[in-house]
């Protein structure tokens, strides 16, 4: 009798070798990935509060609070516990696999040998065929048809009954596929050390960053600073909205990134394009208006007859129209400008600079005094009567670009596993380990002599699949054995 395992090593490998134990830890991590997905993840205080207080209630939900944030679950995937749990679930699957290779391993370096005719009658997929023909001829054009479906072929003689001298032909194919199911362990296991590093040495925050401004650092949800290593700045931030509606087309902002002293980036991000440097990548994820800040106008003057010129001023400001006497002064500001349909009077009905206007008052020497709105969606509303053109370009300084900031040093190796999971699971699921023996004998039967071919064959997976391979291979031989007949 096998002497039974006690020490302590066997016992610990025995319960990570375990297979109850994976059940049970992608039961706990199938529930956590649940609450990590209701719960919601680096949220502000205030915003986690109304959350729960819709189901403990507003005085419950500071304690059901308190409570989740000593266990981590609103920062659940950073946690010590959930990285525990991909630790715990790597070792497992380590051991797992190292506890199964050997034995798949052996199985595929065991060669093939050739088998009895009793026992390849009882092979799940078999098939027989008689032809008309010596036994070398239909030896050959079995080996010929054999070998032109990608085997291997190996021979072996015998048989007892018919003198020693029948043919048997074997070989395997995809005797490597029965490691996929490894290819994808290890895929996994890459993933998870990915993640391990993307928690551990990366980090997920956000900036907001006004136009003109710049930071060495970032914020984390709960306010922490999180340094950069380098400085980014805001040169300017951008919304363009669809034709005569206020829904947002696309926001832009270019920043510019200084590492020791000098600009090293300037680069134009939008949604699904961010800048990287140094592996920290700034996504484009939200704007909006500093409160009671005051900006610069930007205006592009177009004479009639002059130079081009671009100004920035400040309300109350003043600027001439080069080549003329027509002075312009900046006397109001809408962020969102409209007229009332019944009224016709002019509002403001956003504090958002939805649709940002300048209302300029003009003097012309001996022509009187004159105002104007620019609406900055609306360039066709800087024409003048004489011909002259202002274009409201920007009311730069008052916005903020959002940008979420991520750092994830396991990214790549994310992606290179995935590319890997990808090549195991063709293995596993559409490779199979294909063995297949076909004798050649000959018989008599009736005072006539032919020779009887038998196929079987067995396979790790699609067996209709082999057995199709196995009906063209002998069709095929058939075929030209018979096309030979005839032409003798």
């Amino acid at each position: 009798m096998e002497k039974e395992k006690t020490n302590i090593f066997d016992r610990i490998w025995n319960f990570f070798a375990s297979v109850k134990l994976t059940i049970v830890i992608l039961i706990i991590l199938a529930l956590s990935s649940i609450i990590g997905t209701i719960l919601p993840q680096q949220a502000a205080y205030d915003k986690n509060i109304e959350f729960l207080a819709g189901f403990s209630g507003v005085e419950g939900a500071p304690t059901v609070y308190n409570l989740l944030i000593k266990l981590d679950f609103f920062d659940m995937y950073h946690s010590w516990w959930f990285i525990v749990l991909l630790v715990l679930f790597s070792v497992n699957l380590i051991i797992c696999s190292l506890e199964r290779f050997p034995k798949t391993l052996r199985f595929v370096n065991t060669p093939l040998k050739p088998l009895e005719e009793k026992v390849l009658k009882t092979l799940p997929v078999k098939k027989e065929l008689n032809v008309r023909a010596s036994l070398n001829t239909a030896k050959d054009e079995v080996l010929n048809s054999f070998s032109a479906s990608g085997y291997t072929v190996f021979s072996a003689t015998g048989g007892e009954e018919t003198g020693g001298n029948y043919v048997q032909l074997y070989s395997q194919k995809g005797k490597f596929s029965r490691f996929g199911l490894y290819i994808v362990h290890l895929s996994i296991l890459l993933i998870l050390i990915g993640a391990i590093m993307g928690a551990r040495l990366g980090f997920s925050g956000y900036l907001n960053l006004p136009e003109g401004e710049a930071s060495d650092v970032a914020y984390t949800s709960g306010g922490k600073t999180i340094p950069l290593g380098f400085t980014v700045k805001c040169n300017w931030y951008n919304t363009e909205y669809y034709s005569g509606i206020d829904t947002p087309q696309d926001f832009r902002s270019e920043l510019v990134v200084i590492d020791g002293g000098r600009e090293v980036i300037k680069k134009v991000i939008e949604v699904n394009n961010p800048l990287t440097y140094k592996g920290i990548t700034f996504y484009q994820s939200s704007y909006g208006v500093i409160p009671d800040a005051v900006g610069k106008f930007m205006l592009k003057l177009i004479p009639k007859n002059g130079e081009e010129k671009t100004i920035e001023l400040k309300i109350g400001e003043s600027f001439t129209i080069p080549g003329t006497n027509i002075m312009g002064t900046i006397v109001k500001f809408s962020p969102a400008l409209t007229r009332d349909p019944q009224t016709g009077a002019l509002a403001t009905y956003s504090d958002s600079l939805v649709n940002p206007a300048v209302a300029i008052e003009f003097d012309e020497t001996g022509k009187g005094k004159f105002t104007g709105w620019i609406l900055k969606r609306y360039p066709e509303t800087g024409i003048m009567p004489d011909g002259n053109r202002i274009i409201f370009t920007d009311y730069w300084g008052v916005e903020y670009t959002g940008l979420q900031v991520a750092k994830d040093p396991g990214k790549w190796l994310i992606y290179f596993a995935f590319a890997v999971m990808t090549i195991g699971l063709y293995v596993a699921f559409f490779m199979s380990h294909k063995k297949i023996w076909i004798t050649v004998a000959p018989e008599t039967s009736g005072g006539k002599s032919f020779v009887r071919i038998t196929a079987g064959g067995s396979a790790g997976k699609n067996k209709l699949s082999l057995d199709r391979e196995l009906e063209k291979i002998l069709s095929k031989a058939s075929h030209t054995i018979e096309g030979g007949a005839k032409n003798e």
